[in-house]
């Protein structure tokens, strides 16, 4: 049981070699930081028994009224939450905050379609993230998909 960054150690057919006019951004991007590996981008969790759940992309920050946060964070809080099969996070521009988000890409799991209102239950993903995080961290917007 172990979380990192997700890295493959072997090029796979259609694999990026390059970013257009800037092969040195290439290098520093996606072969410097783990010597010998390809990094995508992605965290990753590993179980004892080998499987592998992706945590979410490890550059993909949103700045909060000058909190610096990271979608996979927020995703990781709300994935916990017995109704819910997986989420995505979304930034968008906020007048006084700089930048917002949103909760969205919420599919409910089978079992817990009868959980409540999605109001209840954005109400509840909110107030999680605002213990488990901190207030400032709380979606503005929650949407929930069946």
């Amino acid at each position: 049981n172990i979380s990192g960054a997700l890295c493959i150690s072997q090029a796979w057919p259609g694999m990026a070699r390059t970013i257009y006019n800037d092969h040195k951004r290439f290098l520093e991007t996606y072969l410097t930081p783990y010597p010998g590996f390809f990094f995508t981008g992605d965290g990753a969790y590993r179980t004892r028994k080998g499987y592998y759940q992706l945590t979410g992309r490890l550059d993909d920050i949103i700045n909060i009224s000058g909190h610096r946060l990271g979608t996979a964070e927020v995703e990781d809080v709300v994935n916990h939450h017995v109704a819910v099969a997986e989420s995505a996070v979304i930034g968008y521009p906020h007048e006084i905050k700089g930048e917002g988000k949103i909760l969205d890409f919420l599919p409910l799991k089978h079992l817990s379609w009868g959980y409540g209102t999605a109001e209840t239950l954005a109400a509840e993903l909110q107030e999680l993230i605002s213990k488990k995080i901190a207030k400032y961290a709380a979606p503005d917007y929650v949407q929930v998909t069946h």
